[in-house]
């Protein structure tokens, strides 16, 4: 079974192509368009622009997808497009974008579920990772704990109640005058930070397993109002990325491990785009080794939104029982929920 996915959920065009024999999902083609440069000028995304991006790149990506893969649109099995959660506006480029593939190939569609993409990630190069797992899924736009009791059983358990922990990062790299995108600004400053201010941590200590950063981003607002901080201060700079970078981790390990213990987890996985954030990723696998767990991070170009992720959902969803619908029953939702 072959099937081609699609990613237009907010900055990047994405088109990926996998192989699906039994249970075994082998990646042929993964190809990323980047709008990181385009962004930049306004130091966070446009979605009208983005949107228009997407338009002008989303033909040439799918061709090269399909070209490095070495196959062409008669192979294709099924097609999968990102239907939400995302932009509306970007979501609509590759949602009708597959629906007139569908349309013009007759082939029929599995819409997934961007958070879904995430989620199953790690699975990518781990395809034998032990369930039940607990799952970390940090993006710009949510911040989720899940329990994978089975590949095709989630639930959450914790979600932000405010701003997710990307878009946090993102607010405070903005004013620390760091460029766009805000999380690997923060984590390259945060290298040189000397004094730790200490910032504090929401919720870590609440019982229920949601997040709150809101008050952490407030609380470096105020550091930098009330003390007059100069953001012409290389080392300013690094100390408040530091101590904010501590803060932020500092709780999603701390919920996350209770989490695995709570609910007896075999496993950890953590995804999504601040999965990038190194010291996340270490701070999580030491305080999972402690705990005799084993933790599954994707790779680096895993972390951000692609849609070789989405191709693996789709086919881990077609596993499970899903149908494969017509292309007039595809909505977009920009608010689904994983």
């Amino acid at each position: 079974m072959i099937i081609l996915a699609i990613e237009t959920s907010c900055d990047e065009t994405a088109a990926a192509v996998v192989k699906t024999q039994k249970s075994v999902i082998k990646p042929l083609s993964s190809v990323v368009s980047s709008q990181i440069p385009l962004h930049r000028k306004t130091r966070g995304v446009v979605p009208e622009v983005a949107a228009r991006a997407h338009i002008r790149k989303i033909n040439a990506v799918v061709k090269k997808a399909l070209t490095d893969a070495r196959i062409g649109l008669k192979s294709i099995d099924y097609l999968a497009v990102t239907n939400g959660p995302g932009l509306i506006t970007s979501l609509l480029i590759g949602t009708e974008y597959v629906k007139a593939l569908s349309l013009a190939i007759n082939k029929k569609i599995i819409p997934t579920n961007h958070m879904s993409g995430h989620l199953y990630s790690a699975f990518l190069q781990n395809p034998q990772l032990k369930l039940p797992s607990i799952n970390l899924i940090v993006s710009g736009g949510h911040t989720y704990i899940v329990l994978l009791a089975s590949k095709n059983k989630i639930k959450i358990i914790g979600q932000t109640i405010d701003d997710a922990a990307g878009e946090a990062f993102d607010k405070v790299a903005r004013m620390l005058e760091l460029p766009y995108p805000g999380g690997p600004e923060i984590s390259k400053a945060a290298l040189h930070g000397k004094r730790d201010y200490d910032f504090p941590r929401p919720m870590q200590y609440t019982k229920d397993y949601n997040f709150s950063f809101a008050g952490l981003k407030t609380a470096v607002l105020y550091k930098i109002r009330d003390e007059k901080l100069k953001m012409s201060d290389p080392q300013v700079v690094a100390d408040l990325a530091f101590s904010f970078q501590n803060a932020a981790v500092d709780v999603l390990v701390a919920k996350t491990i209770r989490a695995a213990k709570q609910y007896k987890a075999k496993s950890i996985t953590l995804s999504g785009g601040v999965a990038a954030n190194k010291k996340l990723r270490k701070d999580l696998g030491d305080a999972a080794k402690k705990e005799k767990l084993k933790l599954y991070v994707p790779d680096f170009k895993l972390c951000t939104d692609n849609a070789l992720m989405i191709a693996n959902a789709a086919a881990i969803k077609l596993q499970g029982g899903f149908k494969p619908v017509n292309y007039t029953k595809v909505k977009v939702n920009p608010g689904l929920e994983i």
